[in-house]
């Protein structure tokens, strides 16, 4: 028996397991501890229903998701208009050496991706999939990317991407912070005198590390208030009831046609090449674009917690649905190769990390906080590499002010300025 859901009741479904996920999350510290964000608790947890459904033959359940692809668009677009240069020059040379390598990261995760897809005999687009788009890009680019590669006959694409970015949230909340603490042992590298203790003043600390209210995939997850806590922390000197509306409309309308731009330009970019590029990466472009101008000609003002407030829901509400009308039995399939892929995926950041991002940074004790956050947000996401950089410096006793400063504007931010132009053109190359 098939059953239909109309655009109003699934988006009331949507909107409640957000609910639902955002409740359990708060009340599992499990869950927290891994920065397993509140949209996948929700529609996974909806997910399960329906393969048990689905495989006892009761019914099959088809959703409207018309408006998942407009809060995605949205999303992506306060990725965008986060995406501000001015910001490689607060960082210095450590910035730009951290950001390289998060660049070369994320072409090489889609390399031996597309590689081992081939060693192990399935489509090349699942290794994207297993790849960047999940790992460096965590659940918001699963989603996104899942359906285009479905739609170029990449069957359970959608499956993989989330599923891989799953793996990725807990393998990078496990494996960070001890191999990081094991390096300097090994390395006995000098712990600097600190200049405050990491326990005392904790939350105040992250939060002067957080990032811009409009960061994107991982900057807007969560994490615990044991683990950093710098969530929301952006909202709390909001404007409160009708004085916070102004702000709230301004940024919705410039989103609004950042979105209408974007989606032209990426029709024109298709048309014209040949390559498909997806209308919420033209409208991340385009967003990159108008946040630069204006930094200079002061144009619009924005209001950053107008921006994050957008940001946090449209991932979440997108992320909800993505994960709810997740096809579960695709991955039947496909669980071994996967699994292979992504034990690669590990050992390759653990190697590069060592032997490639450590030495660069300069072998110390703020290279190796900034491999524990790299580890975080290269396997999961950037809650994870705060979490990890946390518990890391906690466990030495001294805070690195550099690492909290450069591995969220890199990881959160400056990074999709490549990475998503990169996983578009692979996804072209070999589809």
């Amino acid at each position: 028996m098939t059953v239909e859901v109309n655009l109003v009741q699934t988006t009331a479904l949507a909107l409640l397991l957000l609910v639902l996920g955002e409740s359990v999350r708060a009340r599992f510290a499990v869950l927290r501890r891994f920065a397993i964000p509140g949209p996948v608790i929700g529609g996974f947890f909806f997910a399960l229903l329906t393969l048990v459904l689905h495989q006892t033959g009761v019914a099959s359940l088809e959703f409207d998701t018309s408006l998942q692809t407009p809060a995605m668009v949205a999303f992506f677009t306060t990725v965008g208009l986060a995406g501000s240069f001015a910001l490689l020059r607060k960082g210095g040379r450590l910035l730009i050496v951290y950001l390289v390598a998060c660049w070369t990261l994320a072409i090489m995760q889609n390399l031996i991706g597309i590689g081992m897809a081939q060693v192990v005999g399935v489509d090349p687009l699942l290794g994207i999939m297993a790849g960047a788009v999940s790992l460096e890009g965590g659940h918001g680019a699963a989603a996104a990317f899942g359906p285009e590669a479905e739609a170029m006959g990449a069957q359970g694409a959608n499956a993989v991407a989330l599923a891989a970015a799953t793996f990725g949230l807990i393998a990078g909340g496990l494996l960070g912070g001890p191999i990081a603490g094991w390096l300097i042992e090994r390395r006995k590298i000098e712990i600097p005198k600190a200049t405050a203790q990491v326990a005392a003043g904790h939350h105040q600390h992250v939060r002067g590390a957080s990032l811009p209210a409009s960061a994107g995939t991982r900057a807007i997850e969560t994490v615990d208030e044991e683990l950093g806590n710098f969530e929301d922390a952006e909202f709390e000197d909001a404007p409160e009831k009708g004085a916070f509306y102004r702000p709230l409309l301004n940024a919705t309308v410039v989103i609004a046609v950042i979105m209408v731009l974007g989606t032209l330009l990426g029709e024109w970019f298709s048309d014209a090449t040949g390559f498909s590029l997806p209308g919420y990466v033209g409208a991340m472009v385009v967003a990159v674009a108008f946040r630069n101008i204006n930094d200079l000609t002061k144009l619009v003002k924005l209001d950053d917690a107008a921006l994050g407030l957008i940001s946090k829901f449209t991932l979440g509400f997108f992320l909800t649905m993505a994960m709810m009308t997740l096809r579960i039995w695709d991955l039947a399939s496909l669980a071994l190769p996967l699994i292979i892929l992504l034990v690669v995926q590990v050992i390759f950041i653990i190697l590069f990390t060592l032997f490639v991002v450590f030495p660069l940074l300069g072998r110390n004790y703020d290279a190796a906080t900034m491999v524990a956050g790299m580890l975080g947000h290269g396997l999961g996401g950037t809650p994870n590499a705060m979490a990890n950089m946390d518990a890391l410096n906690q466990r030495f006793g001294v805070r690195s002010e550099r690492a909290f400063l450069i591995v969220p504007l890199a990881g959160a931010v400056l990074i999709d300025i490549v990475a998503l132009p990169w996983i578009v053109f692979c996804m072209n190359w070999v589809g």
